[in-house]
């Protein structure tokens, strides 16, 4: 018996306005979906069955009185992507159908460049951009289907690059890259077509993960609520060379990089590459007014007239120099102003994006509105310097930017390992100007603005008039006020920003803070940590929480052996609790023996987000700490009766920039508490 072929996919055309139909229409009769693509009944129901066993459509029952009716057609995630795809293609064609016709009519060219090459100013900054979400109807489909896929749940970074790609931040991109485009990123800043990109946009996982998925595998993507906010068609699983990634992309392999350091300690080991479909936004709850998609700002630049917007990034507080110097750019651009700081991940130890908001809506009113406004990034940046700077420009030109201001030292992450700036300060003006053209953008520089007393005025720092005493307060110096409750001159900032930043950077002598020993098994850590916070209990003022090694393993980690993973886990579930116990103004000690540099240097990022971090190294010798040893640990641990045992069979990673090294051999608990004490007054912790 004679089976009749299955019916071919139809040509691009046809393929790209009957999958967008479906996705605009899914529950419309098929003589609707018929009359909207212009063929007959017949071939659609051809057609229909082509893109389905494709892969692109799923066919769904409902029950509705009219039988006509009783089919439904929704777009899987595999459909999705391929609409997508042909979205580009097809604009494509249709611009050099345009450039054809208007050569035939008027003997030349229209001037357009193609979409791919487009870099001229204006030519298509507010035109609306592509993303990646399928329509609401579909979502809904889509959502019930993915419930039944293998889902991997994203990290912050993973969600605030997830939200970019959907909404057309990070365009061309289509989603995670895959190997050739990563390595073709790392190597040559450049995707394996040839577009620009610095950046790679990477979706990490745990060898346990990748190891239960496949290319061809589609897998559902959720925020930390488990909400499903898109699924990824994945078409590569690789392992990544992460020594070259830092090397390329942040300039050197040095941990003291926090993206290099994320990269080799917190991200996965395996990175899947596929194309993207967007399901819904990750939800905000906070500042919602303030948060724009690209499509957003282009539209209201649109509705405002606006041709030329200069974008202003920023990840600090506005003050008075800020503001004198977004005035200067938005004047040399002859540019509207965009004040876009970013509100994702930022450097460890930023102000936090909450009281950074707060800033600028205190002192949004200095500018004028007419020609100003302001929209919040959710951009997880990487400090990667130069690269970042040409990354930011392409993220800016997205958001439909013509112009774009590029700072001293822009994302610079501070001092390498070796004390030395990872970045020279004009690397990034550098490299953004070699690639203006190609990015769509035009630099505005960033001038470094000093205060001139006699003026009463800022100027940029090489125009000030000779002779003139120039005033300026470094961030540092302004921390070191905040810290120590100094004044902070109204020629600096504004009233209302010390205000905001006073109210969350109160003087050290009220914040919380953190005291972290490590040592070897009996060197007297807990000890000590016990003196200290009877001390500081007599001092009152702050409540203090006291998290020994062997009470939290018998209250919060039970369940763990002394494996390196799990001695991972357990310290940083210590340095969580602290952290919690820091942001709320109290004071931690902390006494693990903390084995591992890359492990004590997580806990540390934690805390610091909301207060000081003490590192003390109580460095008694191991032939001391044997000495003392009243349970015959080490007895044990020399005859490999007990396993990983620091110090024996497993390595004591000693710190080497502790904020204070003790030696309690020939010295008693209370002068080695007293050099903690002192320490801690030292640095405006507690009162002298």
């Amino acid at each position: 018996m004679l089976t009749a072929p299955a019916p071919a996919l139809p040509d691009e055309d046809l393929l790209f306005r009957l999958l967008r139909q479906l996705d605009l229409a899914p529950d419309a009769p098929q003589r609707a979906t018929a009359e909207a693509l212009g063929i007959s009944l017949g071939r659609l129901n051809a057609q229909l069955r082509a893109v389905a066993d494709a892969g692109f459509v799923r066919v769904t029952s409902r029950d509705s009185a009219d039988r006509r009716q009783r089919v439904g057609y929704a777009l899987t995630s595999r459909g999705a992507a391929e609409k997508a795809r042909l979205t580009d293609r097809f604009l494509a064609r249709k611009l050099a159908e345009y450039d054809a016709l208007h050569a035939e009519l008027t003997g030349t060219g229209s001037g357009l460049l193609s979409l791919k090459t487009r870099t001229q100013l204006m030519q298509n900054h507010l035109a609306p951009i592509q993303e990646l979400y399928v329509s609401p109807d579909s979502a809904q489909k889509l959502k019930r289907e993915a419930a039944d896929l293998v889902s991997w749940d994203l990290t912050p970074r993973q969600t605030c690059d997830l939200e970019l790609l959907m909404n057309g931040g990070f365009s061309p991109l289509k989603g995670f890259l895959d190997q050739e485009d990563y390595e073709s990123v790392v190597e040559t800043m450049r995707l394996a077509d040839g577009t620009l990109w610095p950046m790679p946009i990477t979706l990490d996982v745990s060898e346990d993960f990748a190891a239960k998925i496949e290319p061809g595998q589609d897998i559902a993507l959720r925020d930390a609520e488990g909400v499903i906010l898109a699924i990824l068609s994945i078409n590569d699983k690789y392992t990544p060379n992460k020594a070259r990634e830092a090397e390329k992309v942040y300039g050197a392999d040095d941990v003291a990089h926090p993206a290099v350091n994320y990269l080799h300690h917190v991200a996965g080991p395996v990175y899947l590459g596929g194309a993207v479909t967007g399901i819904q936004t990750p939800v905000h709850y906070d500042f919602r007014a303030r948060r724009d998609t690209p499509n957003e700002l282009r539209a209201y630049f649109r509705k405002l007239g606006w041709r030329r917007i200069v974008a202003f990034q920023t990840r600090n507080p506005l003050h008075r120099a800020h503001q004198e110097l977004t005035f200067r750019a938005a004047k040399e651009a002859q540019a509207n102003l965009l004040i876009h700081p970013v509100v994702g991940m930022t450097k460890p130890g930023d102000v936090d994006h909450f009281t950074r908001v707060r800033c600028y809506e205190a002192v949004l009113d200095k500018y004028p509105s007419a020609t100003t406004t302001m929209s919040l990034l959710n951009l997880a940046m990487r400090m990667a310097g130069p690269r970042e700077a040409v990354w930011h420009g392409l993220i800016r030109k997205n958001h439909g930017c013509t112009h774009f201001i590029v700072g001293r030292d822009h994302a610079g992450p501070g001092k390498n390992s070796a004390g030395q700036d990872f970045y020279g300060p004009y690397d990034a003006q550098t490299l953004f100007k070699e690639h203006e053209a190609e990015i769509g953008l035009e630099m505005v520089d960033f001038k470094h603005m000093v205060y001139v007393q006699e003026k009463a005025q800022y100027y940029p720092a090489n125009e000030v008039p000779e002779g003139d005493t120039i005033l300026d307060i470094s961030g540092t110096e302004l921390r070191r006020r905040l810290r120590e409750g100094l004044e902070i001159p109204e020629w600096f900032s504004f009233p209302e920003v010390v205000t905001e930043l006073r109210r969350t950077s109160p003087p050290r002598s009220r914040q919380g803070f953190t005291v972290f020993f490590t040592g070897l098994s009996g060197s007297g850590k807990s000890t000590i940590a016990n003196a200290i916070m009877v001390k500081l209990m007599e001092q009152g003022g702050r409540p203090v929480t006291l998290l020994d090694g062997d009470v939290v393993r018998k209250h919060l980690s039970s369940e763990l052996g002394f494996s390196k993973e799990h001695r991972d886990i357990n310290i940083r579930r210590i340095g969580y609790v602290a952290s919690e116990i820091t942001k709320n103004g109290g004071i931690a000690i902390c006494a693990p023996i903390a084995p591992y540099t890359a492990t004590r240097r997580a806990v540390r990022e934690m805390i610091e987000d909301f207060g000081a971090f003490i590192e003390v190294h109580v460095a008694t010798s191991i032939e001391e700490c044997e000495k003392r040893d009243r349970k015959g640990l080490y007895k044990l641990a020399r005859e490999g009766k007990i396993k990983e045992f620091t110090g024996i069979s497993d390595p004591y990673e000693a710190p080497t920039n502790a904020e204070l090294v003790v030696d309690t051999e020939g010295m008693d608990v209370d002068y080695c508490a007293q050099q903690v004490l002192l320490k801690l007054e030292s640095m405006g912790l507690i009162a002298a």
